[in-house]
């Protein structure tokens, strides 16, 4: 997926079309860029769904541009070109030639990411082999493979075994019995590997080497951004029925995206996902949801409570073994993982383990982790990024301890004589008065910015913000309006379909 360039663009929305052309991905992604050039003008033109970078997928094209029916079988053979496999059963059979050997002749390529039949022992010889695989071993894929970590592309960030245990543990708790892992290989991979915990699982995921050592009732090859099967309408059967076993009942869906994607994207798969689940439980027009449980960083959270206005965020810290600031050791952030659980499912019935200091607010009716205290006066506990957060009365909501949050709380720092501390002054001007105040103080070597209580925007900031209303004056970028913006816009779709009636009367 494409960034706009901030100095000249408006920004770029993103949308799942039906007809759109596939790349090696699959249905490539709808994008219209807005630049400030020309009274708004808007570029559309189709890329791929999965890759950020072109480099990686370097599928373009116009959404105006007229293909050629001999550039399309072109492109169409291209993309079964870029296919690893030919088919998900012939790749399974390196595992189930592998499950008859014995321990010490198994091998499997780590350059290669390849289970090894004794015939290409030799072609692997320069290679980094790993020999010796026990049936414990070839149960834990992810563990053999060597994670993609490339941000803009594959992101494989694995769940640390705490985090793993926790969302097992949790799962059964419920009362759910399948679990649809969606870009979840460790959560997928523990569950078999203990068939007696008493839950069947189904992976969704794009790593195609997850196919030679799962059958296809097991593992699809599945793209979380444009919902699609590479193995067509066989994979969507599987999955179809793994949704539909019991009428839908008993079965949650755990999903672990990269976070760098677009979240409206990501919602929209999910929303199809729960349609399709919808067929085989209550029928479509059911109100009942498809019990999900999204991990994503908490930072994220508006963009998510926008499309599924039904989810909440726990506080339960998400940890990750290859991920040095995601987890809970010394390198890591001080505040714990950023990343948390957003779920449809009730919170009350999600116990967060008092071990690691969660425990139950009365108030809330949820589990909260130890430093988030329940404000009186927001009745709520309002600490989302792992500090605990203060009461600004004049903001009359919670706000992160990092700043020194108003002129009231700089007042009071400064007359602490245990704290080592020292000030600059700095004039600014807010709403025509200019004032001269104490712009930063260092509160025990840390310098902490000051905020104060704008008038225009009846919140705190830093003194050289820019207001939001001057922010909400830009209007909708298509007709120029003040009160919606251009993804609400009437004559978005006018304006679609007065050009391409132009472009038919044309030709």
């Amino acid at each position: 997926m494409c960034a706009a360039n901030a100095s000249s663009s408006l920004g770029v929305d993103v949308s799942l079309e039906r007809n759109s052309p596939h790349c090696p991905h699959g249905p490539t992604l709808l994008f219209e860029r807005y630049t400030a050039k020309g009274h708004h003008k808007r570029q559309r033109y189709y890329a791929c769904s999965a890759c950020r970078d072109r480099k990686d997928c370097n599928f373009f094209q116009s959404a105006d541009e007229k293909v050629s029916e001999a550039r399309s079988k072109v492109r169409e053979e291209y993309n079964r070109a870029q296919q690893p496999w030919k088919s998900h059963e012939d790749f399974y059979q390196r595992m189930e030639a592998t499950n008859d050997l014995s321990p010490q002749k198994r091998r499997f390529c780590q350059d290669c990411s390849l289970l090894l039949r004794l015939s290409e022992a030799g072609e692997h010889a320069e290679h980094t082999v790993r020999s010796g695989l026990s049936d414990d071993a070839l149960r834990q894929p992810s563990h053999l493979l060597v994670p993609l970590e490339n941000s803009k592309t594959n992101a494989q960030y694995l769940f640390s075994t705490k985090s793993t245990e926790f969302l097992m543990s949790t799962v059964k708790k419920l009362g759910f019995n399948r679990v649809l892992c969606v870009g979840v290989p460790r959560l997928h991979e523990a569950i078999q590997a203990k068939r007696s915990c008493g839950l069947s699982s189904l992976l969704l995921d794009i790593d195609h080497r997850y196919g030679q050592f799962y059958p296809p009732t097991l593992f699809c090859r599945y793209n979380m951004f444009n919902h699609h099967f590479f193995e067509g309408e066989p994979s969507r059967d599987v999955c179809r029925e793994f949704l539909h076993r019991n009428h839908g009942d008993d079965v949650v869906v755990v999903t672990d995206p990269p976070f760098g994607g677009r979240v409206e994207i990501l919602v929209e798969v999910l929303k199809k996902i729960m349609e399709l689940w919808k067929e085989g439980a209550d029928g479509p027009d059911s109100p009942a949801e498809l019990p999900v449980m999204w991990i994503f960083p908490y930072f994220l959270e508006h963009r998510i409570f926008e499309g599924l206005p039904s989810f909440v965020m726990l506080d339960y810290k998400v940890e990750y073994e290859n991920h040095p600031l995601f987890q809970s050791s010394k390198k890591a952030c001080k505040k714990g993982s950023p990343v948390r659980i957003f779920t449809n499912i009730i919170p009350s019935k999600i116990v967060l383990p008092a071990s690691d200091g969660y425990r139950f607010c009365e108030e809330c009716s949820r589990y909260v982790s130890p430093e988030n205290v329940h404000c009186k006066d927001c009745k709520s506990c309002t600490s989302k990024d792992g500090s605990t957060y203060t009461h600004c009365k004049l903001c009359n909501r919670c706000v992160k301890p990092v700043t020194v949050h108003c002129l009231d709380s700089l007042l009071t720092a400064r007359n602490q004589p245990n704290l080592e501390k020292r000030v600059l002054p700095l004039c600014f001007e807010i709403n025509g008065a200019s004032l001269s105040v104490t712009a930063r103080v260092q509160v025990r070597y840390q310098w902490k910015a000051v905020y104060v209580h704008c008038q225009s925007c009846q919140q705190c900031a830093l003194p050289d913000h820019q207001c939001d209303r001057q922010k909400d004056k830009v209007g909708c970028h298509i007709c120029g309006s003040l009160d919606h913006k251009r993804r609400d816009c009437p004559e978005q779709f006018n304006k679609v379909f007065r050009h391409k009636k132009r472009r038919k009367d044309s030709s």
